[in-house]
């Protein structure tokens, strides 16, 4: 073979393979499976909406969704696996209210503009509970005996700077109540305080106390949402108490900042389908988690709203790290 036959070749070859490359990166989104990141450990309400979702979004993607666990610094770390992702939507975050908490205490610098928000499902306010044999029937009476000069009301929360801690503290903001914010590695644990009468209250979600409120150890004394909450009719909001106060956790989904708007708009139409499906309902009644959806968005709105809410809470409490 001359060389000049062999340059031929050579360059034959280069553009065959420079076109498959091609025709492949053409290839339609997806072609490959969809990575849909918790960043918690397994287990969870927030690890089982995703497997929920993963499951009903099946039908409506010629990929399969495939849920991975990436815990750690409150989920910090795994919300930055997936903000800096190559922006192609392969990679789907289960967001959490906590992105618009998070950046302000100094835990991460991945905020929620880093993100292009698909869609919320789930909704939860929080909640004033006390023990069934409390004083506190009403919220007025709970509220009442927090303004009193010394006063010493416990409440307990899921750790310093999380949604329930800074709830509390809005309600203060609010009423010019004053508690003992008391701090514990999670909402159960809180829970499991107040159940023993180490704390006086706390404010946690109304799904985190039902089996407890159902067996009558405990009573919600009111929510803090614009509407009363379902399965907890007989509980006042504190909007019908003349406190403008609506608060609360929701999980939701997202991509990295960057992503194709077509890619977006895929998996908004296949997450939309998908929250129709009846295993969502199933899991989230089946957890006391609030079905609440609502698109791109109105989303990204709650989200910017949050973001300024609790930045402004988390300095006038100093709780920086």
């Amino acid at each position: 073979m001359n060389f000049l036959t062999h340059t031929r070749r050579l360059a034959a070859a280069l553009l065959l393979s420079t076109g498959l490359c091609a025709i492949a990166t053409a290839q339609p989104y997806p072609n490959k499976p969809i990575e849909v990141m918790v960043a918690f450990q397994p287990g969870g309400g927030t690890d089982s909406l995703a497997r929920a979702y993963a499951e009903a979004a099946k039908k409506y993607t010629t990929q399969p969704l495939v849920v991975y666990n990436k815990a750690g610094a409150s989920g910090a770390i795994g919300l930055a696996d997936v903000a800096n992702a190559k922006p192609d939507g392969y990679k789907i975050a289960m967001l959490f209210v906590e992105v618009t908490i998070l950046p302000h205490l100094g835990i991460t610098k991945i905020t929620q503009d880093d993100f292009i928000p698909i869609a919320r499902l789930n909704a939860d306010p929080a909640a004033i509970t006390v023990r069934a044999d409390s004083p506190y029937n009403t919220i007025e009476d709970f509220l009442a005996a927090a303004k009193k000069p010394g006063s010493d009301v416990k409440v307990g929360n899921a750790g310093n700077g999380s949604i329930w801690h800074l709830a509390a503290a809005s309600l203060e903001e609010k009423t010019g109540a004053r508690f003992s914010h008391i701090p514990f590695q999670g909402a159960g644990p809180a829970v499991l305080a107040l159940l023993g009468g180490h704390v006086d209250a706390v404010g946690v979600s109304p799904a985190e106390v039902a089996v407890h409120v159902a067996a009558g150890k405990l009573k919600i004394l009111g929510v803090m949402a614009d509407q009363r909450v379902k399965g907890f009719e007989n509980v006042p909001t504190l909007k019908e108490r003349k406190i403008d106060l609506s608060i609360g956790t929701w999980r939701g989904l997202g991509v990295a900042k960057g992503t194709p708007p077509e890619v977006v708009e895929y998996i908004r139409t296949m997450t939309k389908k998908a929250a129709e499906e009846p295993i969502m309902r199933e899991v989230m009644d089946k957890l006391n988690l609030g079905y609440a959806y609502a698109d791109g968005p109105a989303f990204k709105a709650q989200m910017v709203r949050d973001n300024d809410t609790f930045k402004q809470l988390v300095t006038k409490l100093n709780l920086k790290n």
